[in-house]
């Protein structure tokens, strides 16, 4: 009797210890997050980050307080022509992260509602649909870089 007790004690403790010095599996990270500078009359500019996920779920929507709106959309090319727009999701598996990327799927921020300055942070919040069907924010930071250099990704206006 005593054995039996002093076991289901040690696998209670052992289980305890497990849960809280244990990393934490987030459903969600978001890392390397940018958005492309602007200058004076720019009104639309994108947003690219790294996504990976602990669950499946798509990213369905974004927001920014700098932007009237903001949408996730695909850029691909069609032979010579250039193709961009609004998609309803982009779907993320584990082990397949996604890049926000100049060229493929990123934010567009639109109708923006200042300059947006090399240095300076905007915040965004992505929308998840989960497998449940539930929606989850996640805030994020990007950093803005320079406007020069690389591939516009479609976005200068």
């Amino acid at each position: 009797m005593v054995s039996v007790s002093l076991y289901r004690y040690s696998l209670v403790v052992l289980a305890l210890v497990a849960a809280t010095t244990g990393s934490p599996v987030r459903a969600q990270q978001v890392t390397d997050a940018w958005v492309r500078g602007t200058v004076k009359g720019m009104d639309a500019t994108g947003a690219f980050m790294h996504i990976e996920v602990a669950a499946p779920m798509s990213l369905i929507g974004a927001s920014s307080p700098v932007a009237g709106s903001a949408q996730v959309h695909q850029m691909s090319m069609s032979g010579n022509v250039m193709n961009m727009g609004p998609v309803d999701q982009v779907p993320i598996v584990p082990g397949k992260p996604v890049d926000l990327a100049p060229g493929g799927y990123h934010v567009m921020l639109m109708n923006l509602k200042q300059e947006l300055t090399t240095g300076d942070t905007v915040p965004i919040t992505l929308r998840f649909r989960q497998a449940d069907n539930s929606v989850k924010s996640v805030d994020v930071k990007a950093q803005v870089r320079a406007l020069a250099g690389g591939n516009s990704g479609g976005h200068m206006h």
